[in-house]
C-alpha cells in the first residue's frame, strides 16, 4: 500500500484521541470511518469535532465554509464490518493490552490484506500488539499527541516485523496530515512517555512526601525549566488513569525496575475517581 493509494481511513475508538485523529484526517481530505461500540460515544465525538473546528475557524486555520464538508467526510458506525473498505486503519481505544489485542484482531479479520493497520498506543509494545494480527509486517505504531488537531508530533514506531514499505508509507501519511513524524524503535513508552511519565510520577511523589504543593511543583518546572505546563497540570489534562496505566506498562516492560514504580498518591487518586480535568478534579479542581 502506497500513501497515494490511501483514500479511506478507519479510526477505531471515538474518545479523546480517536475523535482528534478523525478530525485531522477529515480536515486533510480523507474519508473517515469512525467506529465505536455505542452511538452515544460517536455523537459526543462528532459534537467535540464540531466545537474544535469552530475554534480553528476563529483562529483562521480553517475556512468557515469548509466545516460542513469536513464533518460530512466522517461516517460514524457501530459495526466493525463497516471498516472493510478502509485502506488504512488506526486503533485508538483505551490503553489496555487485552482490549487493544481484541479490537486489532477483529479489525485484522475484516480489513483487506493489503491495508495497513496501526495503533495509537502511547506505551504498549508494537511487537506484542502486532502479534494479535495476521499482518505484523503491515502493522505499525502511530502515536499522536493530545490534543491531536494542535500538536505536530507523531511518533511512528516499527516492530521487529514491520516492513520498510509499511513504515515508509506511514511516515509519508503523517506528512500529508501536516504532522512531523519521528521514527522510533519499539520499546516500552517509546520516547515520549518513557521520559514524560517518570517526570509526572516524581512530581506526584514530591506532593505525597510534602516536599511542595502541586502548585509549587508546577511553578518550579514552568519558571525554572521553561515548561509551558507544569507536570501535574499536564497529568490532569492527560488523565491520571492514563498516566497510571502507562507507568504500569513501563514498570512491567522494564522488568519491575523500581524507578518506574507508580506513586501511591497517583494510585489513590485514580481509585478515588480523581482523574483530572475529565472528572472535574485531580491535582486541581475544574468546572465541569
Amino acid at each position: 500500500m502506497k500513501v497515494d493509494d490511501i483514500r479511506t481511513v478507519a479510526v477505531l475508538g471515538s474518545g479523546t484521541m480517536g475523535s482528534g485523529i478523525a478530525h485531522v484526517f477529515a480536515r486533510c481530505g480523507y474519508a473517515v470511518i469512525l467506529r465505536d461500540v455505542e452511538k452515544r460515544f460517536l455523537d459526543r465525538a462528532l459534537e467535540t469535532i464540531g466545537k474544535n473546528l469552530d475554534h480553528e475557524i476563529k483562529k483562521g486555520k480553517v475556512a468557515a465554509d469548509q466545516k460542513p464538508h469536513i464533518l460530512a467526510r466522517i461516517e460514524p458506525v457501530t459495526e466493525m464490518s463497516a471498516i472493510a473498505r478502509a485502506d488504512f486503519a488506526i486503533e485508538a481505544v483505551p490503553e489496555r493490552l487485552e482490549l487493544k489485542r481484541e479490537v486489532l484482531a477483529e479489525a485484522d479479520r475484516i480489513l483487506r490484506p493489503e491495508a495497513i493497520l496501526a495503533s495509537n498506543t502511547s506505551s504498549i509494545s508494537i511487537t506484542t500488539l502486532g502479534s494479535a494480527t495476521n499482518r505484523p509486517d503491515r502493522f505499525v505504531g502511530m502515536h499522536f499527541m493530545n490534543p491531536v488537531p494542535v500538536m505536530p508530533l507523531v511518533e511512528v514506531i516499527r516492530s521487529k516485523q514491520t516492513s520498510d514499505a509499511a513504515f515508509d508509507t506511514t511516515m509519508q501519511l503523517c506528512k500529508k496530515l501536516e504532522k512531523t513524524p519521528v521514527a522510533v524503535n519499539d520499546s516500552p513508552g517509546f520516547v515520549s512517555n518513557r521520559v514524560l511519565m517518570p517526570l509526572i510520577n516524581e512530581a506526584a511523589f514530591c506532593v505525597m512526601e510534602g516536599v511542595a504543593t502541586a502548585e509549587s511543583v508546577d511553578t518550579v518546572m514552568k519558571l525554572g525549566m521553561n515548561h509551558p505546563m507544569g507536570p501535574l497540570e499536564l497529568a490532569d489534562f492527560i488523565g491520571l488513569d492514563v498516566c497510571l496505566d502507562i507507568m504500569e506498562v513501563l514498570q512491567k516492560g522494564f522488568g519491575g525496575d523500581a524507578k518506574y514504580r507508580p506513586c501511591p498518591l497517583l494510585q489513590e487518586m485514580v481509585a478515588a475517581g480523581r482523574l483530572g480535568k475529565k472528572s472535574g478534579r485531580g491535582f486541581y479542581e475544574y468546572e465541569k
